[in-house]
Parts: C-alpha cells; sequence; structure tokens
C-alpha cells in the first residue's frame, strides 16, 4: 500500500478502480446498479468518489459481480482502499457550514502535491490573514444571512486550511496568480490590508509558495471565475474546483483540467515576475499609510 492519505483521496482509488472493473466487464452503471439494487446515481457517485459505500458487504458484492476471479491480494487492497475510505478526516466537524462539493476539495487538497490557482476578486484563501478573512465573512453576512457560527467556523476552517503550506513536512507546493483587483480590493480597513499585505510577502518566501500579481494595465487574457487546480504525485488524475455561485465543482474531467491548465499558463507568462511581488506589495502598503 502507498502512504498513509486521507478518506477522499483513498475513496476516489477506490472508485477509480470499481469503474476500471465495471468497464473491463463491458457492463454499463444501470447493469451494474441494477443487478445489486443500487441507484444508478449512488454507483456513479461511487465511482467518481462522492459518496463512499458504508458497508463492506456492498463492496464484496461488487467484488463477486465484477471481479470474480480476482486474486486475494487485489481484492484485500480493495478493502484496504474501503477501510481507510470510512475514515473521519480533520475538517469533518466544519462539512455543515461548507458549500457543496467542497468537502470533496477540501480532502483532496490535503493530498495534493501541487496547488496551482487563479483569484481576480479577494486574496486568495490560503493567503489571508484572520482578520483579512473574518472581515470577508462579516461584509456577507447580513446579505447572504449567515449567523455568526457560520463566520466563526468557516474563519477557522480557512485559518486550520494554511497549515497545508506551513507544515514543515511535506508542505503543498502553492502557486497562486491574482488580479491587482484582488489585492486593491479593500477589505476590513487599511491596517487589515496592511497586515495582509505583509503576510502574503512572508509566505512568498518560502521555497514552495510562489504569489504572482496581475497588473490592470497588462492587456492579456484573464478569467472572470476563479479556479483551482491540484496535482497528485499518485495513482490519482489531476482535479479542478471552480467556484459557481453558492456552489462548488470538482472535477478531474480531462478537457476541463486541461483548459484550466491553459488558463493559468496564460496569465501566469503575463503576470508579474514572483520577485516583483513584495515591491508591488510594499508600494500598495505605502498608499494604505
Amino acid at each position: 500500500m502507498a502512504a498513509k492519505r486521507g478518506a477522499t483521496f483513498r475513496r476516489r482509488e477506490l472508485g477509480k478502480e470499481l469503474r476500471k472493473l465495471r468497464e473491463e466487464r463491458g457492463q454499463t452503471l444501470q447493469e451494474v446498479a441494477e443487478a445489486l439494487g443500487f441507484s444508478h446515481t449512488k454507483l456513479a457517485r461511487v465511482e467518481i468518489g462522492e459518496n463512499d459505500l458504508p458497508r463492506v458487504t456492498d463492496l464484496q458484492r461488487l467484488i463477486d459481480l465484477l471481479g470474480p476471479e480476482m486474486p486475494e491480494e487485489d481484492q484485500e487492497t480493495l478493502l484496504q482502499l474501503h477501510r481507510e475510505s470510512l475514515s473521519k478526516e480533520p475538517w469533518t466537524p466544519y462539512k455543515a457550514y461548507m458549500p457543496s462539493r467542497m468537502p470533496t476539495f477540501r480532502g483532496l487538497e490535503q493530498d495534493a502535491t501541487v496547488m496551482r490557482a487563479w483569484q481576480p476578486s479577494f486574496v486568495y484563501g490560503l493567503l489571508q490573514t484572520e482578520d483579512y478573512a473574518t472581515a470577508l465573512y462579516q461584509i456577507a453576512k447580513p446579505v447572504d444571512e449567515t449567523k455568526t457560527e457560520y463566520v466563526e467556523q468557516n474563519v477557522r476552517l480557512r485559518m486550520e486550511r494554511k497549515e497545508l503550506i506551513t507544515r514543515t513536512e511535506d508542505p503543498l507546493e502553492l502557486r497562486v496568480i491574482m488580479d491587482e483587483t484582488a489585492v486593491r480590493r479593500m477589505v476590513g480597513g487599511p491596517e487589515v490590508m496592511r497586515a495582509q499585505y505583509r503576510e502574503i510577502v512572508e509566505l512568498s518566501e518560502l521555497d514552495h509558495v510562489t504569489v504572482q500579481i496581475l497588473p490592470h494595465d497588462v492587456v492579456t487574457y484573464r478569467a472572470e471565475s476563479n479556479f483551482t487546480l491540484l496535482d497528485f504525485s499518485e495513482t490519482l488524475a489531476p482535479v479542478v474546483q471552480t467556484d459557481m455561485w453558492s456552489t462548488v465543482s470538482v472535477t478531474d474531467e480531462r478537457r476541463e483540467v486541461q483548459r484550466n491548465i491553459r488558463r493559468f499558463d496564460a496569465m501566469r507568462d503575463s503576470a508579474l515576475p514572483p520577485a516583483r511581488t513584495a515591491g508591488f506589495l510594499e508600494q500598495l502598503t505605502r498608499e494604505r499609510a
């Protein structure tokens, strides 16, 4: 078995293997679902890793149907993936406060090796200070009709997520591009913004963190909505997460992933070099004085 991974990572691995077995047998989702008494939707979500199989007997029935001649060692591998896919993850207590499908993304990002992100409107989440994040949620609170508990839990989750890039062992490699609007937009007042600029500069000094700014006066392609790409070192294909109104989309569809890689590369090539980020933010700091 590979190194210990989170439940979401293992769930998607298991789904990938089950889909592979089904396709090798030449059976459709509908055929397998009917044979096992599952709904088509349930099996589809299991195969893409959105839902788990809560009972080991369900997995064993799938194996008996799709891989009756599977070697015992391979069966044990699937059973081990299943066991690990049911474990609780650190963010589980926050699940009720997350948009749809955000739990899937949160579960995957902790096992990613590289994250590439574009943010046109606000400072990227993993770079935010607690005061900045709190101000963002407070601004939206009366409009979205959220409660104080919702604000507090989301800010706490966002701060805990920063551990992905601040941990000393195997930190995530983060590459962020932000539009100039994202760092100019006033959130929480001048003091909050000055502290936020310092935080970005300090984080960008880490060897595994790269931050670039795309200035207003550069004539180039700019994606209208934010997105994040996750790469993995092992068996999972890259995924892309995009925000869509109040929900989150997460997919590993190759065409969609490649489209967003092209978008990221185009903006990266037009943005200021990483070495100029600190100077750009220092200038904004003087403007906020």
